[in-house]
Parts: C-alpha cells; sequence; structure tokens
C-alpha cells in the first residue's frame, strides 16, 4: 500500500522546524509515526483543560484513523468535551484574562461562568444539561446492579442519543463521540474531582447512590495491567500532553506489573514523548526529564525519549496534524 504524501502543515513543519523544540517537535512526530508503521501501540494522556481548548477538532480524527489504542484523561478532559458538544455557544471568551480584578472573577460567578485561563464555560447549560441524564444512567445501572467505569457511563450517555436536541457543534469535532463509537479503552484517574464526579460523590452523600456503583480507580489500574499485558507483544507507546494524574498514572503500570507482580518479562513503555511548559526540574513529576523514568522502572535505556517544552495547545495539534498528512 502507497503511503499518503504529507500535506502542507506537515510540509512546512519539516522545512522550517529544524532546532530546538521546533526540531524536538518534528523528531517526536517522526518517532511516534515510526511507531505506529512498526506495528506498536500509542497510549495518549490528556492532562490541563485540552477539551476546553477544543483538541477534538483533531484528535477526534486521530481516533478514527486508528493513531492512537487508548486514553488515559483527567475527569476534566472527559466530560469538557461533552460540555462543549452540548453548550458551546454559551461559552464566554476572556480574552483580557489577566487583568481580571478579584471582583471580575467574583462577577463571573455570580453569572455562572466557571474561568479556565481565556474561556468561561457555562455552568447551567452545560454542567446541570448533562447532569439530569447522567444521574438518571447512574440510578438505572444501579437498580439493574450493574457497575461501569466513569468513561463507560459517558459513552452510554453519548450513545444514548438524549443529549442530540442540544448538540452545538459538528458531532465529527467531538472526541468522546468518537471514542465512544469505537468502544475505544480510557483510564480516568483522579475521576472524583472532576465536576461530574463531585456530583456523583453528592448523590452518595444523600444516600441516592451508592459509592460502589461506579468502578474504582484501583479497577482502572487492574484494568490497564490486564489492557497492558494483552496488547504489549509489539511494543506500546507513550504519548504524554502536559503532565499530572493523567500521565502518571498509566506509566506506573510497567514497573507494578514488573516489580509487584514480578512478571520480569513485561516490556517497558516503548516510545515516550512529553509536551510540558513545567520547569525541568528533578523534584516534580510534570518538570522531571524522561531519563529519570528510566530509575522507576517505565523507560528502557533505548527507548526513544522526546520533551517539547512548549504549549501542548500550540504543539500537539501540530504533531496531529503531520500524523494525519495534513
Amino acid at each position: 500500500m502507497t503511503k499518503m504524501s504529507k500535506g502542507a502543515i506537515s510540509e512546512f513543519i519539516k522545512k522550517y522546524y529544524l532546532h530546538f523544540n521546533a526540531a524536538a517537535l518534528v523528531d517526536a512526530a517522526e518517532g511516534y509515526e515510526k511507531q505506529l508503521a512498526k506495528g506498536s501501540k500509542m497510549l495518549v494522556s490528556l492532562a490541563g483543560a485540552m477539551s476546553t481548548a477544543e483538541i477534538g477538532k483533531i484528535f477526534a480524527e486521530m481516533i478514527r484513523k486508528d493513531k492512537l489504542q487508548i486514553i488515559s484523561c483527567t475527569g476534566a478532559n472527559l466530560e469538557e468535551d461533552v460540555m462543549n458538544l452540548v453548550a458551546h455557544s454559551h461559552y464566554k471568551r476572556v480574552p483580557n484574562y489577566r487583568d481580571l480584578t478579584p471582583q471580575d472573577e467574583w462577577d463571573l460567578l455570580e453569572k455562572g461562568l466557571n474561568r479556565v485561563t481565556d474561556t468561561c464555560i457555562p455552568e447551567h447549560e452545560a454542567f446541570r444539561r448533562i447532569q439530569e441524564h447522567i444521574v438518571k444512567i447512574w440510578k438505572d445501572a444501579e437498580a439493574a446492579g450493574e457497575r461501569y467505569f466513569p468513561h463507560e457511563y459517558m459513552y452510554k450517555l453519548l450513545l444514548s442519543g438524549v443529549l442530540e436536541e442540544y448538540y452545538e457543534i459538528d458531532l465529527k469535532d467531538s472526541w468522546m463521540y468518537a471514542a465512544a463509537e469505537k468502544n475505544l479503552p480510557i483510564v480516568v484517574p483522579g475521576w472524583e474531582d472532576s465536576t461530574m464526579g463531585n456530583i456523583f460523590a453528592s448523590y452518595v452523600l444523600k444516600g441516592e447512590l451508592k459509592a460502589s456503583t461506579m468502578k474504582s480507580g484501583i479497577e482502572y489500574m487492574t484494568f490497564l495491567a490486564d489492557w497492558y499485558t494483552e496488547n504489549s507483544k509489539e511494543g506500546i507507546g507513550f504519548f504524554q500532553i502536559g503532565g499530572g494524574i493523567a500521565g502518571d498514572f498509566p506509566i506506573c503500570v510497567v514497573p507494578m506489573l514488573y516489580q509487584d507482580m514480578e512478571r520480569t518479562d513485561t516490556p517497558f513503555w516503548n516510545y515516550f514523548c512529553q509536551i510540558s511548559d513545567s520547569t525541568t526540574s528533578y523534584g516534580s513529576y510534570s518538570g522531571a526529564v524522561p531519563n529519570e523514568k528510566i530509575t522507576w522502572g517505565k523507560l528502557d535505556i533505548d527507548t526513544p525519549k522526546f520533551i517539547i517544552e512548549s504549549d501542548a495547545t500550540i504543539v500537539a495539534p501540530l504533531i496531529f496534524a503531520y500524523l494525519l498528512d495534513m
């Protein structure tokens, strides 16, 4: 099969991105492409507010074109893609966000606008519009004696069609809908600190739901352990956007299998890239350089390692465009 030629964006990157972070971007993109070409799989982790940054416009196509096989994301990214799907026209952009006073911030709160950098998520149209329907799905599962992961409940919500009347963007720009259609594996560590996690906890406190109706973080880890074991024959790469729990949780599955399960034939992650603007530091997870991960049993000496010190909202779409031959 003849490989499709690269498009204008890819050719621009190859011509002009020659040194420093720009060169690291090209090297990482080419390494990712080689990873898939040799039959290896890829995990992509999403931290930060990437869904609110509308990464779905290109990430959904990455999912449809099988450029990744599993996702690890924060609870915020899981839900905020769906929020953008159903309430996009109600979002408010605040380009002068650096100049806001505490009173300005309070005024946004009073209007039900929760700010993420320069973008305010509308509480009523986004959170509450979803809440009505997701709570019913939670309660129906509990009544049937069923338990699911957070992302599985969101898949049920999207595939049920109950939100269709609210759609405000092209469905092809929702990465969660693309993932739901493929039933793509997702792990969502620390889901409890998201808005939907808080809402679920409130129903548990009120005695209207049992905590056990939602599968736990430990169950996510054991699921990931089984998935990694089953899929690592040809290697699995790790493409990390940002830092924090979305990256730290899944990357630990390898030392857990190797050291704690004593499965010494467990392969290391065979590609690693992190996009981060965190200050380089051996005291922080997000700022640690990839070589430090060798000492923790996550990466091998020869694992291709890339770090792009830049804003993921700028870098990730460029790398994805390269992989999609745009």
